[in-house]
């Protein structure tokens, strides 16, 4: 499986940003596929994720700012990213693992990353 990320840029505070994710390879349901995000000298955290069946999940600090969704025709997820603050500054990372919920046996794999700033 690859995952190629990209839509990153710089933007000011309150500004948006959609992020987008083609996936590519061997693709297998149930699946789940998400954002991280890794702001400099800080541990990879999740943003926000997708399942298969279509659940979501976001990380507390993106809760009603953030949207995740997905196309399964084009095998790409999406993140619309919008009231950006400057301490959503960092990588973005996509993600995609062959179960929808995280057990023993899962597999991770991981997108090269896309750079948001945002300025104050």
């Amino acid at each position: 499986v690859q995952l190629q990320a990209s839509g990153g840029g710089k933007v000011q505070t309150g500004g948006s940003l959609r992020l987008s994710c083609a996936v590519s390879g061997t693709v297998y349901s149930p699946n789940a596929l998400g954002w991280y995000h890794q702001a400099p000298g800080k541990q990879r955290q999740l943003v926000a994720s997708i399942t298969s069946s279509g659940d979501t999940n976001y990380g507390d600090s993106v809760k009603g700012r953030f949207t995740i969704s997905r196309d399964n025709a084009k095998n790409t997820i999406y993140l619309q990213m919008n009231s950006l603050e400057p301490e959503d500054t960092g990588v973005y990372y996509c993600n995609y693992r062959n179960t929808e919920t995280v057990q023993p046996g899962t597999v991770f794999y991981w997108g090269q990353g896309t750079q948001v700033t945002v300025s104050s």
